[in-house]
């Protein structure tokens, strides 16, 4: 076996044992502990996290961050890859952030060169636009997106109209929409699903003394049972520039409904918990769009407008 190949294959041995001792390695290859000793050694000079435990029962272990094997990748795949990460740039924060740039750097430095010069030429050429907020915290969402694959629960500090307040939750998923970052999560509090704004929490830290439900952690973005929310319809009325708004939306999108008369409508179930946020989402949209129910959406919009004018009075 080639030294090369027997490197990757160390990586990929310790990897899956965390905890180690040289002999145990040299048994695994047939080969002498000097041999592993030295092998051992040149992984860690290239940043394998290998450290040393002294005493009775000690060996090697592996740092947390564990290094993956080399990955091969064609050049439609380097390009891919730059393209997706490019996509991400208009957005105000993301996990693991500092982590992607410093993968991005890595993968770029160890490209062919005629493949960097591809990729060079592309910079500024592609983009995928979306409202930059620069007042989400990477370090929540890391927290949050830690949690989802571990399966820990999560206490918040959250910020809302009546002011901060703690909320321990199971997070289901992240998504980012309109720039914002959002976290379905089972509140254990209410005992339902609730929907944060992650730029509305002050702080977040993992809490393993609390017990996750196992239903949750099976429950996606996508498969999240109805029957854990209250849920209120919310029909809107909407001009044809409201509709054509509206047509590529996520909520309202596809329930567009052109009635007989020309006039359209859209009714969605949405979470009472956020109703406000739907009532607002529609609001953007001004004379274009009509809240027809529920009552507590059109009241809210009512006094959205009676600050406004009272705003904007020039008596």
């Amino acid at each position: 076996m080639l030294k090369s190949q027997r490197l990757i294959q160390l990586i990929m041995l310790i990897n899956a044992k965390k905890s180690f001792t040289v002999q145990e390695l040299a048994d695994e290859f047939g080969l002498s502990t000097r041999t592993i000793t030295r092998d051992l050694q040149e992984l860690s000079e290239l940043g394998v996290p290998i450290y040393s435990v002294q005493g009775r029962g000690g060996g090697y272990r592996l740092l947390q961050e564990r290094m993956l094997p080399p990955i091969s990748f064609s050049e439609n795949e380097a390009i891919a890859m730059f393209i997706a990460c490019q996509s991400l740039q208009r957005i105000g924060a993301l996990p693991f952030e500092e982590e992607a740039d410093s993968a991005l750097h890595k993968f770029y430095h160890y490209l062919p060169s005629d493949v960097r010069e591809q990729v060079d030429r592309m910079k500024g050429k592609v983009a995928i636009w979306s409202p930059k907020r620069s007042n989400m915290s990477s370090a929540c969402l890391r927290t949050l997106l830690q949690a989802v694959m571990q399966r820990t629960a999560v206490t918040l500090e959250y910020r809302h109209v009546k002011g901060v307040e703690s909320r321990d939750i199971q997070p289901i998923g992240l998504y980012a929409s309109q720039g914002y970052w959002y976290c379905p999560a089972f509140c254990f509090r209410n005992e339902q699903v609730r929907l944060f704004r992650v730029d509305r929490i002050e702080s977040a830290v993992m809490n393993a003394s609390i017990m996750c439900r196992e239903e949750v952690g099976k429950w996606d973005l996508w498969n999240t049972p109805k029957h854990h929310q209250d849920r209120v319809t919310m029909t809107v009325a909407l001009t044809d520039k409201g509709a054509h708004e509206l047509e590529s939306d996520e909520w309202f999108g596809s329930a567009i409904v052109q009635h007989a008369d020309g006039s359209r409508t859209a009714t969605i179930q949405v979470p009472a918990a956020n109703l406000e946020f739907y009532a607002d989402w529609v609001w953007r949209l001004g004379e274009h769009a009509r809240i027809v129910e529920p009552r507590e959406a059109v009241l809210y919009i009512q006094q959205k407008i009676d600050a406004m004018q009272a705003q904007y009075s020039l008596g």
